[in-house]
């Protein structure tokens, strides 16, 4: 018999949906302008459809779809102008962190280069879902060394946004994951050198030129 605390635990059929359609808009099984209607997704998850309306009011809260009374849910493609804030965002915060973790601690150096070898272990087994999490933890790691909770916070919530370009990008230009790799390489030899202006250069190159492909694949 379950423990209390092990039923505490346990996801409501509301979160069992909203992750569900969530992790699905995020890996690109739903894509943009696929419409979602609550009895597939009920039929899906295996619940009734009351919860799936719940989850599905909280995801267009957080801008990942549309509400259609009596027709479904709209899943909303990554509009130019959200690329161009988060870009914009992750500039200003990134840029900002990378100065501020120099001269960097050894802890967060290793941390850093554990990741990067993480992320080759996700390319040689082609699991780009891992891959583009453990990408985005790199770049959360150097802001949170920064010491700022307002800034981690407001870094954290861009990480749905970048995991849903970077699956996109990566999907478009595989070609990509080796010389993010390397441009990832860059920024920790630069923190390594304690190198501030050369650190945040590499951030801005970096973020830059991703930023450029995923703005190209949206027109």
């Amino acid at each position: 018999m379950p423990s209390a605390s092990s039923a505490t635990l346990a996801p409501t059929a509301a979160e069992r949906v909203y992750q569900h359609v969530k992790n699905g808009v995020l890996d690109r099984r739903y894509e943009g302008g696929t419409l979602l209607t609550e009895g597939e997704l009920a039929d899906a998850v295996g619940v009734s459809r009351t919860p799936v309306r719940e989850a599905l009011l909280r995801l267009e809260t957080e801008g990942l779809i549309t509400l259609y009374p009596k027709k479904g849910a709209l899943v909303l493609a990554v509009s130019a102008q959200e690329i161009a804030d988060v870009v914009e965002t992750r500039l200003l915060v990134e840029e900002f962190t990378v100065r501020r973790a120099v001269p960097a601690a050894p802890a967060l150096l290793a941390r850093l280069a554990d990741l990067i070898d993480e992320q080759r272990r996700h390319a040689a087994d082609g699991d780009l879902s891992a891959l583009i999490a453990a990408d985005r933890c790199f770049h959360a790691e150097i802001v949170r060394s920064a010491g700022n909770r307002i800034l981690s916070r407001l870094y954290d919530q861009l990480r749905d946004r970048q995991l849903r370009m970077g699956a996109r990008l990566l999907h478009a230009h595989p070609e990509r994951i080796e010389k993010t790799l390397a441009e990832h390489t860059e920024i920790l030899d630069a923190l390594r050198a304690g190198d501030a202006d050369g650190a945040a250069a590499a951030v801005r190159g970096h973020v830059g030129r991703v930023a450029a492909l995923v703005r190209g694949d949206a027109r």
